[in-house]
Order: structure tokens, then sequence, then C-alpha cells
């Protein structure tokens, strides 16, 4: 007996001719082993549309999907097909939210690699910084800020402005103390130099001589270039600072007594003038206050919308060990608070001190140490009269300036001298 389709050629059991020949009446239905196999899905309720007529539908033992059979795959059907749109619909919303994600992520990174003090400075600063001495999340903190100037021509890195600042946030209070940039420290080597000097040791040195200065751990760092910070301010709008004499500037810019707005250009030239002022250095160290003021002012009161700008300045004009992260975060903490910000402004009690032919800077011991137990209560620093509490008052670390060399009996000397910072107009 041939098989089916190996007959001679020309016969109809032939491979040739098996596509077109019908199969015997007794041969089996072939049976699929699964739906999957045939590429058909499998409804919940197992009934497949093979399953459901196998026959023709004119053999009697056809099977005849009921009407709700019926509703129930048609229902499927649309089901599934919708649910791929739905999908891909999703599948572009979260591709957008990534895109932007990285993006805003991108920019974030590049501002804080922009602030950053990298390389073996960073990781000298970072050894420098230390917790404030509480310990609790919202404790008022202290940062050292930095005026650096690096104008074309002048060589090397001088901390022009130094200043002390505790940070409040729980109470949106800011204490800004200038420490005399010609103040008398002694160095590493122990040798008696000014104190801006030790910006010429990296910012790691600055932070450690104003924290043996102050008595006081420094939690963060910010250096600044008020040449850089003059674009900032014309961004801004300009800023408002309050003049306390007339005096025209060596730039020739002129500043009337009281509120006046100054452009960037006038704010820099204003901040770097120590000649035509009453209180010479010291004056100056106050028009740079109010100047960090000014900005800090202006940059809160700017529009949410007009922060990243805002910022992304600050960022090239700033090295700090903060992030925009934590920049933002502060922003968004006191303005959300509804309550305006507080700022005291002061100085080191100070006086003009010749030594060995070179200028410095000497210290009023007991009054500094009496106005830092105020800075660390969060009072105001000039009120000699307020009631300091315990636990200020018992701080013998509080204002001891143990790296300070300029002469302890200081009264005498202060009294005669040239300028203190008493001549400072107010």
């Amino acid at each position: 007996m041939t098989d089916f389709g190996n007959g001679p050629e020309g016969t109809a059991n032939h491979p040739k001719h098996a596509r077109h020949a019908r199969q015997p009446q007794d041969a089996p239905a072939a049976t699929p082993t699964s739906d999957l196999a045939q590429g058909v899905p499998t409804p919940r309720n197992g009934l497949s549309r093979a399953a459901a007529s196998p026959l023709p539908a004119d053999s009697p033992t056809a099977h005849h999907p009921s009407q709700e059979e019926v509703r129930n795959l048609t229902h499927r059907e649309h089901h599934k097909r919708r649910l791929p749109i739905v999908a891909r619909i999703l599948l572009v919303v979260v591709a957008i939210v990534a895109v932007a994600g990285i993006a805003a992520a991108a920019w974030v990174g590049h501002l804080n690699s922009s602030m950053s003090v990298g390389g073996s400075e960073g990781k000298k600063l970072s050894n420098a910084l230390k917790k404030p001495a509480s310990g609790k999340k919202d404790a008022p903190f202290y940062m050292v800020i930095i005026g650096s100037d690096n104008r074309a021509g002048v060589a090397g890195s001088r901390s022009d402005v130094t200043m002390l600042a505790r940070v409040d946030l729980a109470h949106n209070t800011v204490a800004l103390i200038s420490i005399p940039r010609d103040t008398m420290v002694r160095a590493a080597n122990g040798s008696t130099e000014k104190i801006n000097a030790e910006y010429n040791n990296g910012p790691a040195a600055t932070v450690e001589a104003v924290s043996k200065f102050a008595g006081v751990p420094i939690t963060h760092y910010m250096a600044m270039s008020f040449d850089d910070l003059s674009g900032v301010i014309d961004r801004l709008g300009g800023i408002t600072v309050n003049v306390p004499e007339a005096f025209t500037s060596r730039d020739g810019y002129h500043f009337t007594k009281g509120d006046q707005n100054i452009s960037g250009a006038e704010a820099f030239s204003y901040v770097r003038d120590r000649y035509n002022e009453a209180g010479g250095d010291f004056g100056r160290a106050q028009a740079q206050r109010q100047v960090v003021e000014a900005i800090a002012r202006k940059t809160l009161e700017s529009p949410v919308t007009e922060l990243p700008s805002v910022v992304e300045s600050l960022a090239g004009s700033v090295s700090t060990d903060l992030s925009v992260t934590d920049l933002v975060s502060w922003a968004t903490t006191v303005k959300g608070s509804g309550i305006r910000l507080k700022v005291y402004s002061a100085v080191v009690p100070s006086y003009s001190l010749s030594q060995d032919g070179v200028s410095y800077v000497g210290t009023m011991y007991n009054e500094w140490r009496a106005m830092m137990q105020r800075v660390d209560a969060g009072m105001d620093p000039n009120d000699a009269n307020a009631q300091v509490p315990k636990a200020q008052a018992s701080d013998t670390a509080l204002g001891a300036a143990e790296n300070a060399t300029s002469p302890k009996d200081y009264q005498q000397l202060a009294a005669n001298a040239g300028l203190t910072t008493n001549d400072v107009a107010q």
C-alpha cells in the first residue's frame, strides 16, 4: 500500500499534487495541542474560539456559543485592544518626565560642580567644617563668608572680606559679624600675620582661624567675588543700601546719605572704598555687610519662577560646600515662613595698631567676648545692655580669640588709637 503523497509522478499520490489532494474520509481531524500553538487566545472561562466550534456550523454536534459567551468574548477583545493604547500613552508621559528629570539633574549637577571646592583643598575643607554644637536638626549654625580680591592685575589670593555668620533658620535670623582683615593672629607656623593672609593657605585654613578666633564650630563655608557679584546685582534689578554718610568713591560714583538703590558696578565701588569715609577699613567692612544682606533680601523677594536664574548667577560667583538643594531649601524655608528675615550687623570691637612698622588691627578682648555671647544667644550683637542667658555667659570658649596675638592689655592702646570700630558712621 502506497503512503499518501508518495505515488509516482503524475498520480494524485505524488508530493507534487499532495496539497491539492483530499484527505481520506476516515482520517481523524488534527487536534491542536494548545490554543497558544494555534495563535488563538484562550478566554478566562476556558472556551477558545477553536473549542467553541471545531466542526462546521451545520454539524449536528457543533458547539454554538451562547449570547453571554459571545458578549464576554467581545468585551474582552475590545478591552485588550484598548490596553496597549493606554500603556503607550503612559510610556510617553513617563519618558517626558524622565527626560525633564535628567535635564534638571544635569543642570543641578553642573551648578554644584561649579560651586564646589574640589581636590585636596576640598578634602581639607570638609575636615575643617564641623556640625553645630547642639546637634539638633534645626539648630543654628555658623558659617564663614569670604570675599576674595581676584581682580585682574592683583597677584595671589587675598581674603578682602572675612565674615562670621550665625544662621538661625528656625527664627529667620542671621547675624553678620565682620572680622577686620588686618586682625593680628598666630599662623600655623607660630608667626604673627593678618587674618586675611590665612586664605593663601586655602579655605580650610581660614575656617580654622575664624573658628579659633570666635570660639565656635564652623559648619559651612562660602567664598565670593564682589566683582562677579555685580552681574548678579544687575540681574536682581539693583539693591538698596543705607549709606551712612555722603561721599564720592575713588571710582567717581557719588553716594548720598540714606537709602539708595545702586547697580552692580556701584555696589562693587561701594564695598572697595575705604579712603573717603570716616570709618576707613572698618567703614568698608560695614559696606560689605550691607551688600551681602541686600543681595540675600533681594533674592528672597524674587518670584519663585526667577529663582533658578538667580541661583545660576550666584553659582558663577561663589565657591562653597553647600549644594543648590541646600540654598533653595534655605530660601524656601524663609519665604514659606511669611516672616521677614532679620539681619543683625556688627564688627569685632577693634582698633588700629602698628607693630614693627606693620599696620595691624588689635582686638578688644572683653568687648569681643561679650559680643560673641550675645551672638550665640541669638541676640543683637550691638546691644551691650542685653541680659545674656546663663548658658552663653558661662561658655568660656565664646569670643576667646585664642589665636589672636595683639596685646592683651589693650585699653590704653585703643583709647589712643587713630581709628577704632566706634568711629564708623551709623
